[in-house]
Order: structure tokens, then C-alpha cells, then sequence
């Protein structure tokens, strides 16, 4: 059995573009939770800075992660978000222990 591929990105959203950002990362949690290797998609919003948010992501292979980077739904997100994030910075990473 493969060890599945954990993936945490976070995103840095400008002051006046969280509303933006929020909403346009919520339109990606149903159409990834489909998508074929998904194991877990969950979105998380800071405490203390509303500005930055993070998605917990696990996948069953870095096959199937690359096919969801390619996906559609998250071209439109790119496209909608343009100019209104700060930072994004994506980490693979496999759980040891």
C-alpha cells in the first residue's frame, strides 16, 4: 500500500481581497472532494490574521495531486483570484510517524 501524499498549502490573501479569496477557495472544496485520489481537501482559516488561509490536503498519489493542479476548477480560482493574493506557498509532505 502507497503512503499517501499529504499536501498543506497556504494562501496569503490581500487585507481587501479576503471576502475575495474565502469564497473563490470555497468553490474548490466540492469539485475536489470528487476528484479521483482525494482523500482529504479541508480548508482552514487562521484565528488571528483572517488574511491567511490553509488547505489540509491528502491524495493517493502525486500522480492524482498533479491532475487536480491541472484541474479546471482550480484554473478559475487562479483566474479569479489574480492580483488579489499575496503569498502561496504549497508543501508536499508524508507522514513518518
Amino acid at each position: 500500500m502507497t503512503t499517501p501524499l499529504t499536501i498543506v498549502a497556504n494562501i496569503e490573501a490581500k487585507t481587501d481581497k479576503i471576502e475575495l479569496v474565502k469564497t473563490e477557495l470555497l468553490k474548490l472544496i466540492e469539485p475536489t472532494r470528487v476528484e479521483e485520489g482525494c482523500i482529504q481537501y479541508d480548508l482552514h482559516q487562521d484565528n488571528n490574521n483572517p488574511a491567511l488561509f490553509t488547505f489540509i490536503e491528502n491524495w493517493a498519489s502525486h500522480e492524482l495531486l498533479q491532475k487536480h493542479l491541472n484541474s479546471q476548477h482550480l484554473k478559475m480560482y487562479v483566474q479569479a483570484t489574480e492580483g488579489a493574493v499575496i503569498n502561496f506557498k504549497l508543501n508536499e509532505i508524508t507522514k513518518i510517524a
